[in-house]
């Protein structure tokens, strides 16, 4: 088995573990699902993350009693009951004498538990629906059939204790700032698909808020498959933040990390080899999984066997659906560099005018160099309504550009932005601003080719913009019924949902820079050289 675990040292420390656990299997049920309001035995993975989760310094230690671990994290396969954990937990947090917080030692040493006062757990996910029916859904079903029903006041989006000093919220955001301050423990469920900006935010936000109550040693778990990598997803970031710590870059950390996953050794091209992987990622929760029907999974000739590997086999994988390569996209930045004034440059321009996007992507010719000139998104705030790009705004960077540098042409998609378009051309020469409509699937698909090759081939580079790259990483692909000269299936872009709040519109703007860029060179203009990387004595691999 593959597994991380940090830290990793074996000194011993204290723990309330066995008394959470105790707690657990004599108060309280499972959750939605087959074992629905049936008592809650527990596994000895899950016992054992509670038992280091809940470790406290020593009474010989200057922060004796104080928990050890701040921020905790648990990565595991799709269906390892992981939101149940996260919402026992919480239900012992919540609960008035839930033995959560060390209230001195006893005479061998061990901690004593007690409740906390005045608890506040907000449970986040990444919709508002779905806020409702993760973690704070089997919270809310957990205590509505326990033992200790009648100790809460149990509402749709609240739980109450019954004499007010004590509050469990569902939560799609940030709470409010008076909220922010209360929180004693706090989950993140499904951290791989928070990858938006306010929920990144958010995330930060609610991770500050922590230290605020010091008496109440206020803590975080955050809950997670394996991210896809590249999406920029909070799981990315904070199995990141583990490797730095296990690498000894960050020192004193107070996180405990722990991820599964199936080992490399297994052959996933033969029923067998999918089987042990299978079980080896599943650990303990093997014994009650339908591993056949998982297996089985594969044997689809339709199936998006990235993302199978990735939820059952809790492997960071790209999902096939992806349109582009984010690993190779992120080796590919050059934050430190930017086209010199008066570079012959390329421009795209891509985007809406309402609730949605717009962005202007450069491209130096000679070296292949992109940049984001401009991004304007709909702000994620519930407020606003009618909101509109502010075309007053773009016009200003697209004059920037122009007057900055040698701009060959300027490639636009031009759907809610005919008039302006047509004033730039006016204004910058009509040969100069052209009309490039993304709605034609071959033209398209040949362009997105050719940006796609100049990633993996390293012809590409950029700024390493993060909002950039989210865009990039963004892109869902769709094979088209039609094959390039050589045969192979042509491919367009789009979002996952027509209306999902992850944008593509910076994408598409380099997709068409990207374009004019490769019409220029045809043409003899800024003819290239040497790559960025060459002309500074970098190395592509």
């Amino acid at each position: 088995m593959s597994v991380l675990m940090i830290p990793q040292d074996d000194k011993k420390f204290p723990t309330l573990g066995p008394q959470v656990c105790e707690f657990i299997e004599s108060y309280l049920v499972h959750g939605p699902g087959d074992l629905r309001g049936m008592p809650v035995e527990l596994d000895q993975e899950k016992r054992g993350l509670i038992y280091r989760m809940y470790e406290v310094y020593p009474k010989e230690h200057p922060h004796a009693g104080r928990r050890r671990f701040k921020r905790c994290a648990i990565s595991l396969r799709k269906g390892s009951a992981k939101t149940e954990l996260a919402a026992l937990i919480a239900a012992v947090e919540l609960h008035p004498d839930g033995p959560v917080r060390c209230d001195g030692f006893d005479a061998q040493g061990n901690p004593v538990g007690l409740g906390v006062t005045d608890a506040y757990i907000p449970l986040v996910a990444y919709t508002e629906e779905q806020s409702d029916e993760l973690a704070y859904g089997a919270l809310r079903t957990i205590l509505m059939y326990s033992q200790v029903a009648e100790d809460f006041d149990i509402g749709l989006t609240r739980i109450l204790r019954i004499g007010g000093d004590g509050k469990a919220v569902s939560l799609a955001t940030a709470p409010d700032a008076r909220d922010g301050e209360r929180t004693t423990f706090q989950v993140f469920d499904e951290t791989h698909r928070l990858n938006l900006p306010r929920l990144k935010s958010a995330h930060r936000t609610m991770l500050a808020n922590v230290p605020k109550r010091y008496l109440a040693d206020a803590w975080t778990l955050e809950i997670t498959t394996a991210p896809a990598p590249g999406e920029g997803s909070v799981a990315e970031d904070t199995m990141e933040y583990a490797r730095q710590v296990a690498g000894g870059v960050i020192k004193d950390s107070r996180l405990f990390f722990f991820h599964r996953e199936a080992s490399s050794t297994h052959d996933l091209t033969t029923a067998e080899g999918i089987r042990a992987a299978v079980i080896e990622a599943s650990g303990p929760v093997a014994e009650w999984s339908d591993i056949d029907n998982i297996v089985e999974q594969w044997r689809d000739p339709t199936a998006d066997k990235s993302y199978l590997e990735r939820v059952w086999l809790n492997r960071l994988v790209r999902s096939s659906e992806r349109a582009f390569d984010m690993e190779r996209w992120d080796e590919l930045a050059d934050p430190g560099y930017m086209p010199p004034d008066g570079a012959w440059m390329t421009l795209g321009f891509d985007g809406g005018r309402w609730h949605d996007a717009t962005a202007l992507v450069g491209t130096e010719i000679q070296t292949g160099f992109q940049c984001l000139l401009g991004l304007w998104e709909k702000p994620e705030m519930e407020d606003i309504q009618n909101w509109e790009v502010p075309a007053e705004d773009v016009k200003g960077v697209v004059g920037e550009a122009f007057e900055r540098w040698q701009i060959w042409r300027m490639y636009c998609d031009p759907p809610y932005w005919e008039s302006i378009v047509a004033e730039w051309a006016g204004q910058y020469g009509e040969t100069r601003v052209v009309e490039w409509w993304t709605n034609r699937q071959k033209q398209m698909a040949y362009a997105i080719k050719s940006f796609n090759t100049a990633i993996t081939s390293g012809e590409l580079l950029h700024d390493g913009n993060p909002h950039f790259g989210r865009h990039i990483g963004n892109a869902v692909r769709r094979v088209l019924k039609m094959r390039d000269e050589e045969g192979r299936p042509l491919w367009t872009i789009y979002k996952e949902r027509p209306d999902s709040p992850l944008k593509i519109d910076a994408a598409m703007a380099g997709i068409l820079s990207w374009e004019a860029r490769g019409d220029a060179l045809k043409a003899g203009v800024g003819v290239k050289h040497t790559s960025v990387y060459e002309s500074r004595g970098l190395v592509v691999a």
